[in-house]
């Protein structure tokens, strides 16, 4: 089964765009569809692919700061094409 995930990384801390440009770069490197925008980075793939790599990073991502958070939505089907027609 195929799902798109929204994440939003909020390290809470002054100097928080190392860590969310880290992430990312995993992300990127994961073989899996990554799209970014300014205020979240979209995911595309297999459950099972996308959950275990989001699993190990969030984790190690969570690991190099004090404080942070991450906000996910999970849609059950992949939405990488998606097109607005309006």
């Amino acid at each position: 089964m195929n799902i798109s995930v929204e994440l939003t990384f909020t390290p809470l801390q002054d100097n928080y765009e190392p860590p969310i440009t880290a992430f990312i770069k995993k992300l990127r490197a994961s073989g899996l569809t990554v799209l970014e925008n300014p205020l979240s980075t979209q995911v595309y793939g297999e459950y099972d692919a996308v959950m275990n790599m989001l699993t190990k990073e969030i984790k190690e991502s969570f690991s190099g700061i004090d404080i942070g958070l991450f906000q996910m939505k999970i849609v059950k089907t992949d939405r990488s094409d998606y097109v607005p027609d309006f």
